[in-house]
């Protein structure tokens, strides 16, 4: 029978319609199997990235801990005075604050504050501060006119510290006036993170308070006008900004990672008064806070020894740096064990970090505090009456992260950290009596990070780690090299993926997954799959302008004058002005445990004359510091021939 007109059109046109549905599906099917596997690779590419970054920056950490390691066993071993009575400390802080700034001028030499002033470019600020005050500062800071007066900065960090000498060691912030308050992690020099939250969540007040958490210098380049923004506040509203100790309110700290050489480069004339003054801040920075009774916010965490109640009657102002803790003068021995374990306090809440697993082991990765486990945070909450704990001191990707089931919250205020594009900075508002929780992210310099993909980001930041690994790597280069040729048995310059490896992580300590990073370093021979290891020192190595910050432990301490005279004075132990070789031998052996590579007595013996230039059996200072500086032109002259040798 005929089929009707049309019918079999239409059976045709459902047909095609579906061909061209499953084909289209397939492709889509296709395509998003591809695009999860393509963010797959970035999502690798960036978690090795970040591992890179992280396992530096906690290497340098790990390398100041071993200084003092080097200082403290010195320290222990000879007499000192770090442990003053508090009377002693409270007049040398006195006489601190009494200093007088010099005019900054491009010739030198200065006018005394009791001098006519002259008329000062930057912002003409008042004191007592107030709100006009600030927005005079921010503008001043953020169109970078012409910078603050030494005397002002001076005016800013003397009132400070009188400000900070009479708060308690753990504030007591409420949300009862203000209905909310605002917790901020590091900012670590970084102006503009800071100013981005200002605009978002307003100026502090009594009203809007909030909490800076630690680490407001270091890496960046604006930690003054970060650390001077934050005093002025509290001291214009007061009530409206807590401000909390971090592990970098530290001068040794400092000296490390760039506070101390952006002072002396920003303020040349009155570096050392200024940083007198801001060493006299840290000292009286408040350890802690706590909110409504419920909250503890600190900068690194807990331990499963840390008692609030001694870290509220402590004396902090006797911890210049935790680096170097007091060592007490004491007939008995009781005091310098309380002194110690009051030190472990503060140590542990500024240096901390939190685990997953249970338990409270040591930081192998920073070196210094613990690592705490959920069990140790349930038990502190418990113990203390807390809902939960906010600390900061570890960057993290989104700006902040819930750990021990929420019971523990990091908060990272440094957008950009490592790279542009690797992290963004967050801050928490904590609302009502409830102290409901609210996130806020944010990424400073946002013009420039929207401009790039998803992918050129990866490979910013990527490429950056790279760059820090490779100085890493070199730095260590000699040992890693002699490790390469013990394995290399045949000397074809090849060994295998797994010696490779195992090289890399016992010379650099970094922990990483080298397999991973192997292509990004190494060539690999596709016949026998062995590895080129001299390849390993060529990464970039024509491209990077670059210089280090990185620095072994004997590189650090020996890095400036002022540091081989304080080495110099304590190996000098009776103050003859000279180095006899028993006191030398002496303090080495003392120390040979914190240093690279333990010596002999007879290396001892030959390096001691070395020193001794003009054969007198004695070192005198001058000696001390030539044959430093006589062995470093050694070391740079080596290298420089070994670069020649390479390329020819």
């Amino acid at each position: 029978m005929p089929q009707p007109s049309g019918v079999g059109n239409s059976g045709l046109v459902d047909s095609s319609f579906q061909t061209v549905f499953v084909t289209s599906m397939k492709a889509a099917i296709l395509i998003q199997q591809w695009y999860r596997r393509y963010l797959a690779r970035m999502e690798v590419r960036r978690r090795y990235t970040w591992t890179i970054f992280q396992n530096i920056e906690y290497a340098g950490e790990q390398d100041q801990v071993k200084l003092y390691n080097f200082f403290n066993a010195l320290l222990s071993h000879m007499k000192d005075t770090s442990g003053r009575p508090s009377s002693e400390r409270t007049s040398r802080t006195t006489s601190v604050l009494e200093q007088v700034f010099s005019e900054e001028s491009d010739e030198g030499g200065g006018v005394e504050e009791t001098a006519p002033p002259k008329h000062s470019r930057g912002p003409d600020i008042e004191f007592p501060l107030q709100r006009k005050d600030i927005d005079l500062l921010i503008e001043a800071f953020r169109k970078k006119k012409h910078r603050l007066h030494p005397k002002h900065v001076g005016q800013i960090l003397k009132e400070a510290a009188q400000v900070l000498k009479r708060m308690p060691n753990i504030h007591v912030a409420t949300t009862s006036i203000s209905s909310q308050i605002t917790v901020c992690g590091d900012l670590h020099g970084k102006l503009d993170d800071l100013l981005v939250i200002f605009h978002k969540n307003g100026l502090p007040s009594p009203e809007n308070p909030y909490i800076f958490n630690g680490d407001f210098v270091d890496r960046g380049k604006k930690g003054l006008e970060v650390f001077l923004l934050l005093l002025s506040c509290m001291l214009a509203f007061p009530g409206g900004v807590f401000l909390n100790r971090g592990n970098h309110e530290d001068l040794i700290m400092n000296s490390r990672y760039g506070f101390i050489k952006e002072v002396h480069q920003k303020y040349r004339h009155n570096a050392e008064r200024i940083l007198k003054l801001i060493e006299c801040v840290y000292r009286w920075l408040p350890l802690g806070t706590i909110i409504n009774n419920r909250v503890f916010v600190v900068h690194g965490g807990i331990s499963d020894t840390t008692d609030l109640d001694m870290i509220r009657s402590l004396e902090r102002d006797k911890y210049v740096s935790l680096l170097r803790p007091p060592v007490t003068d004491g007939s008995g021995t009781g005091a310098e064990v309380v002194d110690k374990v009051e030190w472990k306090q503060v140590f542990d809440i500024l240096w901390s970090d939190p685990q997953c697993t249970g338990g409270c082991v040591a930081n192998a990765l920073r070196g210094a505090g613990t690592y705490f486990g959920p069990d140790v945070t349930a038990t502190f909450l418990q113990k203390n009456k807390l809902s939960f704990l906010i600390r900061s001191h570890e960057c993290k990707p989104g700006g902040y992260e819930l750990m021990h089931n929420g019971n523990v919250i990091t908060i990272f205020s440094a957008s950009n950290y490592y790279e542009l594009g690797s992290n963004k900075g967050a801050y928490l508002k904590l609302c009502g009596n409830s102290l409901e929780r609210q996130f806020v992210q944010y990424t400073a310099a946002v013009s420039r990070t929207r401009r790039l993909t998803f992918r050129q980001r990866v490979g910013l930041v990527e490429s950056s780690a790279m760059r820090e690994l490779h100085n890493q790597i070199m730095t260590v280069r000699r040992s890693l090299e002699a490790t390469f040729r013990s394995m290399d048995l045949d000397q074809s310059g090849y060994i295998s993926i797994s010696d490779w490896c195992q090289a890399m992580e016992e010379t650099t300590h970094l922990g990483l997954p080298w397999r991973m990073l192997k292509d990004k370093l190494v060539r690999t021979d596709p016949d026998t799959r062995r590895v080129r290891y001299m390849d390993t020192f060529d990464l970039y190595a024509s491209k990077i302008g670059r210089k280090t910050d990185s620095s072994n432990v004997v590189e650090t301490l020996y890095k400036n004058k002022s540091s081989l005279e304080a080495i110099f004075k304590i190996l000098d132990k009776d103050n003859s002005g000279f180095i006899t070789l028993e006191e030398f031998s002496e303090a080495c052996q003392l120390i040979g445990k914190y240093m690279p590579n333990p010596m002999t007595q007879e290396q001892l013996v030959d390096i001691c004359r070395l020193m001794d230039i003009n054969k007198d059996g004695l070192v005198d200072l001058n000696e001390f510091l030539e044959s430093f500086r006589l062995a470093e032109k050694s070391l740079q002259y080596e290298d420089q021939e070994y670069a020649e040798i390479q390329v020819t």
